[in-house]
């Protein structure tokens, strides 16, 4: 089994624990759908955000997901000019024996200007998508062995 590293990024209205939790929130959620991404097979997940957005740690949209097992790690984008702004980026690796030229890359909202060669996903059901993320979130979360 391999290590793959999984990317996406998306866009935020503004700079809220609301809003960087939701977009975060849906971006992981189409993630882990297009891949079948299970949260045991991910060694780790490093989240990025553009220096504009610092009101919430965006891997706390994981934690509320259920990966209380998953190791995590925010930090700040590099502040190149005229780079999109108000983005969080995603990098999971995952341990899996799917090749990576079958690895779906997910970006959304503005951040599609990022890869615009790999941003193409079925069109997605936000409500159902939304209700799968509410779904998640109320499952009562087991505590971690440790």
């Amino acid at each position: 089994m391999a290590c793959r590293g999984v990317r996406g990024a998306t866009t935020v209205d503004s700079n809220t624990p609301e809003e960087i939790l939701k977009a975060t929130r849906q971006l992981l959620a189409l993630m882990i759908r297009q891949n079948g991404i299970e949260a045991a097979d991910v060694a780790s997940a490093f989240f990025s955000t553009t220096e504009d957005l610092d009101a919430e740690f965006p891997a706390l949209a994981a934690r509320q997901l259920g990966w209380l097992d998953v190791a995590l790690m925010c930090n700040h984008e590099l502040d190149v000019p005229k780079s999109l702004s108000r983005c969080v980026r995603v990098l999971l690796h995952w341990n899996t024996d799917k090749p990576a030229n079958r690895i779906t890359h997910v970006y959304i909202r503005e951040a599609v200007r990022l890869r615009p060669d790999i941003s193409e996903i079925p069109p997605v059901d936000w409500e159902e998508l939304n209700q799968w993320i509410s779904d998640h979130l109320n499952k009562e979360v087991k505590p971690s062995r440790r």
